[in-house]
């Protein structure tokens, strides 16, 4: 089985002899050369029976190789390819050596060629779910994984995936470094136990969630003495207020619902943190797999099902990134939101909750 959508499209393509569909099929994506070692030459060229001569060879993002600590992989476009190709008589192999190889000529026409098809389908866009039908699927490190969903939608990467890189090692390690400031394996310890524990939650906003959602579960119907009980919770922020009366009405949160708090932001970013370090080489696959289930587990605490988790995450994103505008940022979240709740393929759907 091709492991996502794009190898299936090419092998179709190869399989009924479309040179401009197999194109097609990598033109917008992102494709992986193999970082030069310390010694080696700059670009990876290699003589290939099958071809006939030499050639550069690309994985596409669904082939990427198991996490290794030393193997690293650039990104490029095939736009970059065309632009930069170094040798007319040299071919550029696509996933040589698996099920899923393309071949494709690579003279100045044809460069052409790919130049002309990647500006009919254009850059892949952000916003799409993706699914990695060789990754977890099932189980605590997959439902951990889908904790991390709305960033892996965000980059349109796949979703359920602890491997060689998020986007590529270079780019991972600049985010870390850029947006958390983690630069070494300590700094990312740190930096997950953090967004496990909630600490990046606007505080008031989650002590208003928290008591208002305790004090509802105290009331329970039981009466005034449980609502005695329970104290008088904070006032909600006004803005939480206005937030929630429009999810209610983009059907976010249903008639009467509310959210019980704003970790799943924390949590999404713990799971990304995850895959951001593993990309940066500052943790390995078992650490990574025991810190994703340990953001499912921290969920099951907070959240009763994916349903509470989505609102959650919806209204912590859009007081990080909107505050109040109901503009780009709103619009992205609601975008987001409704991928991972209503696509039949997405884990929030298929997946038990933690």
């Amino acid at each position: 089985m091709p492991p996502t959508d794009t190898e299936r499209r090419l092998c179709e393509a190869t399989a009924r002899g479309d040179g401009d569909g197999q194109v097609a099929a990598i033109a917008g994506e992102d494709l992986y050369l193999a970082a030069p070692q310390q010694g080696q030459d700059p670009l990876p060229v290699y003589d290939d029976p099958a071809a006939g001569g030499k050639c550069i060879p690309v994985l596409t993002r669904g082939m990427l190789p198991p996490w290794q600590p030393q193997q690293f992989f650039d990104r490029v476009s095939l736009e970059e390819l065309a632009q930069d190709w170094p040798n007319d008589k040299w071919r550029l192999a696509v996933n040589p050596g698996t099920p899923c190889v393309a071949y494709l000529a690579a003279t100045p026409a044809h460069r052409a060629g790919w130049l002309r098809i990647r500006a009919q389908v254009g850059v892949r866009p952000g916003g799409l779910l993706v699914t990695h039908f060789g990754g977890p699927l099932h189980g605590p490190v997959a439902q951990g994984l889908a904790c991390g969903a709305p960033l892996a939608v965000h980059h349109s990467v796949p979703w359920n995936e602890l491997g060689t890189a998020f986007l590529d090692s270079a780019t991972d390690a600049d985010t870390l470094r850029e947006q958390w400031s983690v630069t070494d394996p300590a700094g990312w310890q740190q930096r997950l136990e953090q967004l496990l524990a909630g600490r990046f939650a606007p505080a008031d906003a989650e002590a208003a969630l928290r008591a208002r959602a305790e004090r509802r579960t105290a009331d329970g119907g039981q009466g005034d003495g449980a609502r005695e009980a329970a104290g008088a919770a904070p006032e909600l922020p006004e803005l939480v207020t206005r937030y929630e009366e429009r999810f209610r009405a983009d059907g976010l949160l249903p008639a009467g619902g509310q959210v019980v708090s704003v970790v799943a932001l924390d949590l999404a970013h713990a799971v990304a943190l995850v895959r951001w370090g593993l990309g940066a080489r500052l943790c390995a696959p078992p650490q990574a797999e025991q810190a994703v289930q340990r953001a499912a587990a921290r969920a099951g605490e907070v959240y009763g099902s994916w349903q509470e988790f989505a609102a959650g995450h919806a209204l912590g994103r859009v007081l990080a990134f909107d505050n109040g505008w109901f503009g780009a940022g709103y619009a992205e979240t609601v975008h987001l939101h409704r991928v991972l709740t209503q696509d039949p393929s997405s884990p929030w759907r298929g997946l038990p909750f933690a």
